[in-house]
Parts: structure tokens; C-alpha cells; sequence
């Protein structure tokens, strides 16, 4: 068994026909520009640059594998970077590009376990958040949807984001295979919630350092919302 800390950087594509074929089970992360995606993938995997976490959005332009490695190098699974979509300043041609590249991949990916959709807590479901739950969702796989930077909110404005983003999902589809939580990278708020989702997706070990962690975190902290 492993964890999610185990992970190393694999390969980076940009087009279809050069998708790994490895028939190990895959966590895909996708999200809005700027809504904190490559830093929650970081924060999950307890490394600093895993994923790159630019402070110029749209950098993630390709689609980034990171294997869950043994210490004997076995590639038990996979966390999949996609590209942060919604940046205006990318040209048509690249948005097309890159609306392909995703929704292929989402559709068509045979051993992709299920899509954790990272939303800013303070923003709510923005249109490109929608399409890529109606990409994804004819699929039958889970939507873990993470509303990133609540510590930006207080307690009452988390709520009430929580509750809005759910009734919004089940608006969506009564029967979807959604989940939500409050997520913050800064505070690690939610760790353990996201580790346990993503580790039993990819049947894994989840960590037991963020447990640790959010322990000692939650002493100084009021109580946290999940769904």
C-alpha cells in the first residue's frame, strides 16, 4: 500500500493519441484558473511544487500525470492535472484545444475513478464549472467538488456556500454522485475529508499525517462544515 505523499511526477501531454496506457486506476483534478487546484493537489500530496502553482493562471496548458509510487518503483495509481480552464487571455484556438483535450478525456478515460472539481469557495459554480459536470457526468463516475479558500469566509459565509453549491448540484441531477466540502491549502482546512475520498477512489492508503495534522489544526479552529 501507499499514500499520496508517494507521488512523482510522470509525464506530461498535450494530445490524445499520447495518453499513457497503463491500466491502473486514475483521480482526475480540474478547475477554474486561479481557483487554487495545483496548490490543493500540493497540499494533498504534502510536497511544495508537485504540481505548479503559478501566480499566472492558465500555466497548466497540458495534461499532467503524477504516479503514486512503491518504493520499488510499482505505479499503483495515478493523479491527473488537468488544464485550469476559464483564463480569458488565452487565445480561441488554445481554448478549443484545450476544451477538447478535456472533455475526451473525461469521457472516454476507461480507468479514471472519478473527478475532483475545484471551485472557489467565494465564487460559487461558474458556468465552465457546470460544463464540466455535464461533461462528466454521463460517465456514472463521482464529482468530489472541493470549495477551495474558505478560510477567505467566515463561518455563517461557508454555510452558506456549502448549502447553495449543493442545491445547485442536485438542480443538476436529484441522483448525482456528488460530494462537497470546505477546502483551505493556507489553513488546511478539509485534508483528511479530500486524502480519504481520493485514496478510496484509487484504493489506496490515505495518510495518516494529515490526520495528525488537522488535529492539532482543529484545536485552535471553530468547528468545520462538510457536506
Amino acid at each position: 500500500m501507499s499514500t499520496l505523499h508517494q507521488a512523482q511526477f510522470l509525464v506530461t501531454i498535450n494530445h490524445l493519441v499520447d495518453l499513457p496506457t497503463w491500466e491502473i486506476p486514475e483521480v482526475a483534478f480540474a478547475g477554474r484558473s486561479n481557483a487554487g487546484k495545483s496548490t490543493a493537489i500540493n497540499v494533498l500530496c504534502q510536497q511544495n511544487r508537485l504540481a505548479f502553482a503559478s501566480k499566472t493562471p492558465g500555466r497548466t496548458q497540458h495534461i499532467n500525470f503524477f504516479g503514486i509510487l512503491t518504493k520499488d518503483k510499482t505505479n499503483l495509481a495515478n493523479l491527473v492535472d488537468l488544464p485550469g480552464y476559464g483564463y480569458a487571455q488565452v487565445d480561441l484556438k488554445t481554448k478549443s484545444h484545450w476544451n477538447n483535450l478535456l472533455s475526451s478525456y473525461l469521457q472516454t478515460r476507461p480507468n479514471l475513478k472519478g473527478m475532483v472539481l475545484i471551485m472557489d469557495s467565494r465564487r460559487g459554480m461558474t458556468d465552465l464549472d457546470q460544463q464540466m459536470i455535464e461533461w462528466f457526468s454521463p460517465t456514472g463516475r463521482p464529482i468530489h467538488v472541493l470549495l477551495t479558500k474558505c478560510d477567505k469566509l467566515n463561518q455563517s459565509e461557508s454555510r452558506l456556500a456549502l448549502k447553495k453549491l449543493q442545491e445547485k448540484l442536485k438542480e443538476l441531477n436529484p441522483h448525482g454522485p456528488y460530494t462537497v466540502q470546505l477546502f483551505s491549502s493556507t489553513k488546511r482546512i478539509g485534508l483528511v475529508e479530500a486524502d480519504a475520498m481520493v485514496s478510496n477512489w484509487l484504493g489506496i492508503e490515505a495518510s495518516a499525517a494529515h490526520t495528525s495534522n488537522e488535529n492539532r489544526i482543529s484545536k485552535n479552529l471553530k468547528p468545520q462544515l462538510s457536506s
